[in-house]
């Protein structure tokens, strides 16, 4: 039978605004996040995405707006106190500990995490070691021994180890080479295929289109555009607007 959860609106923004020294870098953002789907974020440099990030996980507070999990109004002061509320965040700037092994690299994805998760670690790990077989192979080498792709992917399984309601991930596929590039979009898309909700930013539009159920492409910090990925295919003046494609 299937999940009466999935579609449900589970996270919102409305009229998220943020400024830096007089320049906006977020100007009344507003999104509706369902379950289960991958929602993906788009925009050429300096279009507010990685702010947005930052907002949505308390590294920055909004000058204006509010977001809202499961109909509620929340106000995440930092990463961790996002993650105690079930948002994991992978950011653009792979931040492993280089000289912890990947299963201690792994365990720390539990720091701030509910009493649930990390009494339910071991379990955790189990799950995300079956997305990333390479990562059992290296369990017990130094995150600075492993490639750029394996760090990302380790970066990955951390965020995964709370079983987080929604994960956040930053531009993961930035500096890959094309056939990690899609070895890690097909385990995005099997990570979404068993139920955790997605926000993606990513730059590259191929990937963005095959693994979203709805984009939003961004520039001077605000939406642009709101539609599925067949509807921007369908628009190769958003594309190349927006998108410099």
């Amino acid at each position: 039978m299937a999940d009466a959860s999935v579609g449900n609106v589970i996270f919102e923004a409305r009229g998220l605004t943020r400024a830096f020294t007089g320049v906006v870098a977020l100007r009344d953002v507003d999104f509706a996040l369902r379950a289960g789907e991958v929602h993906a974020v788009m925009g050429q440099n300096g279009a507010g995405k990685s702010t947005l990030i930052k907002l949505l996980t308390g590294v920055f507070a909004p000058d204006r707006g509010e977001l809202r999990l499961h109909g509620r109004v929340i106000a995440p002061s930092s990463p961790a106190t996002a993650q105690r509320l079930g948002i994991s965040t992978v950011y653009q700037e792979v931040n492993l500990c280089p000289n912890l092994s990947v299963a201690e690299n792994l365990r720390l994805g539990t720091l701030g995490a509910s009493r649930a998760a990390v009494a339910d670690t071991v379990a955790g790990i189990e799950e995300v070691l079956t997305y990333f077989p390479r990562l059992r192979e290296r369990y017990e080498q130094k995150g600075k021994s492993l490639s750029g792709g394996e760090q990302q992917m380790l970066a990955i399984a951390r965020g995964l180890v709370a079983r987080p309601k929604l994960m956040l991930v930053d531009e993961p596929t930035e500096g890959l080479a094309p056939l990690l590039v899609e070895s890690l979009t097909e385990i995005l898309r099997e990570i979404n295929r068993r139920g955790t909700t997605i926000l993606l930013v990513e730059q590259i539009l191929d990937v963005a289109l095959a693994l979203s159920h709805r984009l939003y492409v961004m520039d001077q910090g605000r939406i642009q555009f709101t539609g599925t990925p067949d509807a921007l295919r369908a628009d190769p003046e958003i594309q190349q607007r927006f998108l410099g494609v």
